[in-house]
């Protein structure tokens, strides 16, 4: 598998590419597969329908990898915590951790409820072709913490540094609890024939790089040891938005950095991991903007090898035609 083998630093003359949120709301199939499902929490939880959009994006557009299709949410969701997905405001929990208790309540055993997840990886890991690679993967600690805390979405996160500045052994007891359940449900994910785990933080920017190092790269770091101890065939991508300032103090097990799109690649490219990322997801609005983006950070990774991907997720209103050209150049140019 060419992604693989570029995850573990082997360098080809084609550029490995796959976009994080690929099955989406860019596709028509998707859509119609969603509007079969009912809403997206029933898409998620149907493994047959999750595999199905899993692989669309891949038939349709020929990536080189399929990232499985879930949500980061599941997690807290089955460790106790009940999830709905409002319009225009996006995943709410009515039910959010203040204390101590609300922690020692959590279910442990979180990660066997989250069958639908590996049935939906063993099914597309037998219909996906040999050659293509199949990604599964979690939200890290801190991101999940966060959701789980504010309750939502924040501008702030204040309710989530409140807790970590005003009571950190509390801070660190929830993230401690959440990590131990993320091992089991990456390592069956693995099991279910995931070849490579990614680890979102999607809100790392929030936190000072002191606090961030302490209460979010601390427990990726812990996870990611974890799985290569186990699993050192399986390649591990973490993918912590927004920490340019300071990414070279992210020491950890893992294989691959994601880049997101506010980080130059020329400061990520001073940490000892394969790249990937991070062209600007807006960039693929224009033709003209998609075949600079890609020139532009096919030269500067031209030594070593990088796996080609957004900066952040694709937007739904790219057209399809886009997307096709990008992955032309990608590919040809």
């Amino acid at each position: 598998m060419i992604f693989i083998d570029t995850c573990f630093g082997k360098k080809s003359d084609v550029m490995p590419i796959w976009m994080m949120r690929q099955a989406g709301r860019y596709l028509a199939e998707y859509k119609a597969t969603r509007a079969r499902a009912g809403d997206f929490l029933s898409l998620c939880k149907d493994y047959k329908l999750a595999s199905e959009v899993t692989l669309q994006p891949v038939d349709i557009l020929d990536f080189d990898a399929a990232i499985i299709f879930s949500d980061i949410l599941v997690v807290p969701l089955e460790l106790g915590l009940p999830l709905r997905f409002e319009a225009g405001e996006g995943p709410v929990f009515d039910e959010i951790i203040s204390s101590e208790i609300d922690v020692e309540k959590l279910n442990i055993n979180a990660a066997s409820k989250l069958i639908y997840v590996y049935d939906a990886i063993k099914l597309t890991r037998e219909k996906l072709a040999s050659n293509k690679a199949l990604i599964g993967f979690c939200g890290a600690p801190w991101t999940l913490a966060t959701y789980m805390i504010e309750g939502k979405g924040s501008k702030t996160y204040a309710k989530s540094k409140r807790m970590i500045y005003e009571n950190p052994a509390l801070a660190h007891k929830l993230l401690a609890k959440i990590t131990e359940v993320l091992k089991e449900y990456c390592e069956n994910q693995i099991k279910a024939g995931a070849n490579a785990i990614q680890i979102f933080d999607s809100w790392a920017n929030a936190l000072e790089p002191s606090a961030y190092l302490e209460f979010a790269w601390k427990y990726i770091q812990d996870l990611a040891s974890y799985l290569k101890t186990k699993y050192p065939h399986i390649a591990i991508i973490a993918f912590p938005k927004g920490v340019g300032g300071f990414i070279e103090c992210l020491d950890a097990k893992i294989d691959v950095l994601g880049v997101d799109w506010s980080t130059p690649l020329q400061v990520a490219a001073k940490t000892p991991y394969v790249l990937q990322g991070n062209l600007e997801p807006c960039r693929l609005y224009s033709k003209k903007a998609i075949k600079e983006g890609v020139e532009i950070i096919k030269e500067l990774t031209k030594d070593k090898a990088h796996i080609f991907n957004l900066g952040h997720g694709i937007l739904p209103d790219i057209p399809v035609e886009n997307v096709r050209y990008l992955i032309d150049c990608v590919r040809n140019a």
